[in-house]
């Protein structure tokens, strides 16, 4: 392991050697600051940062072209509240002017550059887009008596925000159907800022039937719900927290803070909602909404679980969903989600480029700006092939025997491709993409036996201070400041936390740790990499500082499925505790209609379709009352027939998830 880190440090070195000569000095020769502050950029980062400029084509424009043609209306300063009066997203543009500064890399620069403009855009006519108005867009599609909305932004109020400025160009604008292309919340959160509940169509009626009865269908691929409900809730609390760090919502924006980071500039923190489908895309078919013919094409697996992309033949206008955006994305993200298969996304772009392409004048998506003729088919061909590349390589070093962490250090861009700037790696990374391609085909393991149960981090940390052969941890620090000297950072983060792990009040190393690792997230391309690193810095040196959420899940929870309020309770459940406490009842929700069969066994919790003839208990309850007792414990709407204690004994085991726990410390 020390041979290979020490490899990876003089390749760093070496690397370094390419970008000389172009910053200058901003700490002492002889002196590491390491108290409770930001830092300036060091000579060596700033050097780093330079040498941006030789490697890709600064004087090519035609993104910047691309960002801004069609542009209808702007906002200087954007800012959105919500109703009580704090600000939930905020762009500033001139934030981003001029040159980059020397604590932020060049390339990450200019994408905030392209992904701090704001407005209302024409990607053609009758098609519009409010970009900047939150991380995803706003999509609007005239159609015959309205128009239709193709994802929803995050936040009711960054949607209501982004209509209202849409309605300031176009007039009134009466939403004929709302079509959401993945069940991520940043597409389907602001709904309710377009349209409420009493606006929804009925799901029993076709989508000709909803709209000529006055209402708006909720249009999603197939798998959407579920999707949702798996990844917003199940995981909702551990996966809310860690992207505090991958989209650095704690962070200002600026040189020395937050940057984009690909698919836009960050996310919002107003009010979630979400309406449930009303029409399911179960297969690539072609539905005319409001007279607008459309058609879709299902692409799972790729982007999001279920995620579809959309063709409309009436403007040449191909959607690609999250498929195709202004960067590299990612086949594993640092919030966590379940891997991506890199494989199913590069084919699906290229069906989509083999079906569409000569057939299209424009290119659009949820994020980022579109793509015109006569780029389409490259746009296209080039974002399917660096999926394929990653996922081809990653393999090809799989079957020679490599792990997933020297398959990172090794794989490198074809030279076209590197020099692309809509691929390059501002969200997604190769070196994380091609992780993901090894975990989704190998798993955690490495097959070094070595590693089949290591002692957990803090432990470890412990153990390796007693080894280190130095006296003190205070002997380490100061060795590990002569390694910041030299640029090392790499390094002296992962000692630094080995020391931070060892006795998390120790201030000097947290502090040392934190400048180590400010300074890698001043070098890097990748937006969601310099987040996380500089949120690492900010609580080292303030402590646990989790941030709010973005509120209003319940309005998500309202609508799950029976199975997925029981799914939801299996993982609440420490089923350790539980494992001698067997439970059995069948269930009735009186309002659905529907059945259940409940049974614990050793723990498990297993729900089954219709009653078992045997079983000695029933509990009756509406879908409302089963929520309650489900999520809150409140049993007062269910009528129990047999032991009352069921209910109870169900959930006596279930705990509440924290959403602050610690990820840069023990």
């Amino acid at each position: 392991m020390m041979k290979k880190l020490i490899c990876g440090v003089l390749a760093a070195v070496l690397t370094a050697g390419l970008f000389a000569g172009y910053g200058k000095a901003y700490c002492s020769e002889n002196e590491v600051l390491t108290d409770n502050s930001k830092k300036p950029a060091t000579e060596i980062t700033a050097d780093l940062n330079s040498g941006w400029y030789n490697l890709l084509d600064f004087n090519d424009k035609k993104e910047f072209d691309n960002a801004t043609r069609g542009l209808l209306a702007t906002t200087e300063k954007l800012e959105i509240t919500n109703a009580d009066g704090e600000v939930i997203w905020s762009v500033d543009p001139s934030v981003f002017e001029g040159e980059a500064p020397d604590t932020a890399n060049p390339s990450l620069w200019r994408d905030s550059q392209l992904n701090a403009y704001n407005g209302l855009f024409e990607v053609c006519d009758g098609i519009y887009q409010v970009r900047g108005y939150d991380m995803a867009n706003l999509t609007l599609i005239r159609s015959d008596h309205g128009y239709i909305v193709y994802d929803c932004t995050m936040c009711s109020e960054t949607a209501q925000a982004g209509l209202a400025l849409a309605e300031q160009e176009l007039g009134d604008i009466k939403i004929t159907a709302v079509i959401i292309s993945h069940p991520h919340v940043d597409h389907y959160g602001g709904v309710g800022g377009l349209i409420s509940k009493d606006d929804v169509g009925d799901p029993s009626m076709s989508v000709d039937e909803q709209i000529a009865a006055g209402k708006v269908p909720i249009i999603v691929p197939a798998g959407f719900a579920e999707a949702a409900i798996a990844e917003n809730v199940y995981a909702g609390h551990s996966m809310g927290r860690r992207a505090q760090y991958q989209y650095g919502v704690m962070l200002e924006d600026g040189g020395e803070g937050a940057l984009a980071m690909g698919i836009g500039m960050g996310q919002s923190t107003g009010l979630v909602t979400y309406y449930a489908p009303t029409y399911e895309v179960t297969s690539d078919e072609t539905l005319v909404i409001d007279g607008v013919e459309t058609e879709f094409m299902l692409t799972p697996e790729t982007e999001a679980p279920a995620e579809m992309n959309s063709y409309f033949p009436q403007y040449k206008a191909l959607w690609m969903a999250e498929n195709c955006t202004g960067t590299l994305h990612n086949l594993y993200t640092l919030r966590g989600a379940q891997v991506r298969d890199g494989l199913a996304w590069s084919n699906f772009i290229v069906e989509a480029c083999r079906r569409y392409s000569d057939k299209t004048d424009v290119t659009f998506s949820s994020h980022n700006w579109p793509h015109w003729n006569p780029e389409i088919e490259d746009f296209l061909l080039n974002t399917a092939a660096i999926y394929k590349f990653i996922h081809d390589q990653s393999l090809h070093y799989i079957n020679q025997g490599y792990t997933e962490n020297e398959i990172a250090a090794m794989i490198t861009l074809p030279d076209d491709l590197e020099k692309v700037w809509y691929t390059r790696q501002y969200y997604g990374t190769v070196k994380h993409d091609a992780k993901a391609v090894y975990q989704r085909y190998m798993g955690w393991y490495d097959a070094n036996p070595v590693d089949l149960d290591p002692l957990p981090e803090a432990e470890s940390a412990g153990k390796l201070m007693e080894y280190l052969g130095l006296d003190s941890p205070e002997a380490v620090i100061e060795k590990a400041k002569e390694d910041f000297e030299k640029g090392e950072y790499q390094w002296v983060a992962q000692i630094m936390k080995e020391v931070v792990y060892a006795d998390p009040e120790n201030q000097d190393a947290r502090n040392l740790c934190a400048d180590a690792l400010e300074q890698l997230g001043y070098q890097t391309e990748s937006g969601t990499w310099r987040n996380a690193y500089l949120t690492g810095a900010y609580e080292l040196r303030n402590g646990n500082s989790a941030a709010a959420l973005a509120g209003g899940m319940m309005d998500t929870i309202s609508e799950w499925t029976v199975r997925m309020m029981f799914d939801n309770a299996a993982v609440s459940a420490d089923a350790d505790k539980a494992q001698h406490d067997d439970v059995e009842f069948n269930l009735t929700v009186t309002d659905l209609n529907e059945d259940y069969h409940v049974r614990r066994v050793d723990g498990v919790l297993l729900l089954f379709d219709g009653h078992r003839a045997n079983a000695e208990t029933t509990v009756s309850t509406t879908k409302n009352g089963l929520a309650q007792a489900l999520l809150m414990q409140k049993y007062d709407d269910l009528e129990i027939d047999g032991d009352q204690t069921v209910m109870e004994r169900l959930l006596a085991y279930n705990v509440t998830f924290p959403g602050d726990f610690n990820i840069i410390e023990p």
